[in-house]
């Protein structure tokens, strides 16, 4: 699979989805056209081309480039349950995030077999921000007592 087809996915399979294309990367933002600005919203996955922030993938390398994703803490404790050293430069690996698997970020570099098993955390991820925009919404148009 290559940048454009992952980005086809996420923006045809889900609901709601808008990107913006900025500092070498791809933001995907769940976005209802409420009006929010996206600004005030945060990506729930991120498609990354460059070693412009972190040099721990290679990216550098011709047709590299790293699909990320922030899923629950269950999830990302379920699929790495065991402490191990991973190989961050690996192709088509779904793996914790090079930075932010503290805040329970997967990756996968350039994934093409591992893309099936992606999907479902995709799903977890545009799930997640649609709940927290709902929540943000009722929260915003309560009146103030």
């Amino acid at each position: 699979m290559d940048e454009a087809a992952v980005t086809e996915h996420i923006t045809e399979a889900y609901p709601g989805v808008d990107t913006v294309v900025a500092m070498s990367a791809t933001f995907f933002f769940y976005n209802p056209g409420d009006g929010t600005p996206k600004d005030h919203t945060f990506p729930f996955a991120t498609l990354v081309t460059t070693d412009e922030h972190d040099q721990f993938s290679d990216l550098a390398r011709p047709g590299v480039f790293r699909l990320n994703v922030g899923v629950s803490k269950d999830t990302f404790r379920s699929l790495f349950a065991d402490d191990r050293d991973h190989d961050f430069t690996a192709l088509d690996r779904i793996m914790p995030h090079p930075v932010y698997g503290k805040m329970y970020w997967v990756c996968v570099l350039n994934p093409d077999a591992t893309f099936e098993a992606v999907k479902p955390l995709l799903a977890e991820a545009h799930r997640a921000a649609v709940a927290k925009r709902a929540k943000a919404t009722a929260h915003r148009s309560k009146p103030c007592q």
